[in-house]
């Protein structure tokens, strides 16, 4: 069944149905839906070739992953982004580009895929202040998109992000609320963009309160069970420890949880932990009931989001930068409670 033929079969024109497998937000939900199963029914598949051909372009998207010792693309919720973004592609006949370099190899990455023609945009991964790729990119002419913004960028750019700052102020807030005082912050990489944001949050709740910024509970580095365990056992070793842990990532999280336990403390009674949960598909916070209170937002939604953006810009022909805003919610679990009176 080619596209003309489901199209009849739905009763929609070949356009709405190419733009409903192609994930454009102007089609609603109910459509889109319709149209999805219609064509995992009738085993359709758009014609990747067919659309080379016809369009002149690659068909693929491009993702150039750094690796070095200490970067974030290798923590976990990678996989998740890119399965959301994999879904969109799928729909549309794209493929997949994946490039894996060391740290100072970027630049010609990007520039070769350019000058080979092997993908028609590419999304950018762990945006940092400062970042020097917004520039490179805008001067190749590839389109694409950053999954995060860029402090300290003043050239235009099209992203997809959450509220960091907003989403981290909040969960402050909400353990200023329970009496917490001394709340210690577990973060990401301080060079990167989303940790400066979740730094500068955490930081104006505090000073909104009149709460001094102690540097002793503030540690930065790659969001590992190992580190919030680490961490907390140290923290709690302090002559005037925290009563709350507000971590950058479940895993963190799940390693505070351990080291106050080894401590001879309970989580929820005599610690509170609050973290940031990305929604992972295979690593759940909780079942029927969370386990952490969290700020919560979907980094597979994300990547629907960033490649929908992209392919949007790639079918208009129109780079022009665009931006879009997620908010987390806060999910309250089992993991705060009032701060103890110390002493």
């Amino acid at each position: 069944m080619n596209l003309k033929q489901l199209a009849g079969h739905l009763g929609l024109s070949p356009t709405t149905v190419s733009r409903a497998l192609n994930g454009y937000p102007e089609v609603n939900e109910a459509t889109r839906k319709r149209v999805a199963e219609a064509a995992q029914t009738h085993n359709y598949r758009p014609n990747t070739q067919a659309k080379r051909l016809a369009t002149g372009r690659a068909m693929a998207i491009g993702h150039v992953i750094p690796i070095s010792t200490q970067h974030e693309i290798v923590n976990p919720v990678f996989a998740d982004f890119i399965s959301g973004a994999g879904e969109v592609y799928s729909r549309s006949g794209y493929d997949m580009v994946l490039t894996i370099v060391p740290d100072d190899d970027e630049e010609r990455a990007y520039r070769e895929l350019r000058s080979k023609g092997n993908v028609d945009g590419i999304i950018v991964h762990g945006p940092k202040e400062s970042d020097k790729r917004v520039a490179l990119l805008n001067d190749i002419g590839l389109p694409y998109v950053v999954h995060g913004r860029c402090s300290g960028v003043e050239a235009p750019y099209s992203w997809v992000d959450v509220n960091n700052a907003r989403a981290f102020q909040r969960a402050t807030d909400f353990l200023l609320d329970l009496g917490h005082r001394r709340i210690a912050l577990i973060n990401g990489i301080d060079t990167m963009d989303f940790a400066l944001r979740r730094l500068r949050g955490y930081s104006d709740a505090l000073a909104a309160r009149d709460v001094p910024l102690d540097p002793q509970l503030i540690v930065s580095g790659e969001m590992t069970e190992a580190q919030g365990h680490d961490t907390a056992r140290d923290m709690l070793r302090l002559p005037d420890p925290p009563t709350a842990f507000l971590t950058a990532s479940l895993l963190s999280a799940m390693g505070a949880r351990r080291g106050i336990e080894e401590a001879g403390l309970r989580m929820g009674r005599d610690i509170s932990i609050l973290t940031h949960d990305d929604e992972l598909g295979y690593l759940r916070n909780g079942t029927d009931e969370p386990i952490f209170t969290c700020t919560r937002s979907s980094v597979r939604e994300a990547g629907r989001r960033c490649a929908r953006m992209l392919l949007d810009q790639i079918a208009q022909g129109d780079a022009s930068p665009r931006s879009e805003m997620l908010e987390a919610v806060l999910v309250v679990g089992q993991s705060t409670g009032p701060a103890r009176r110390q002493g």
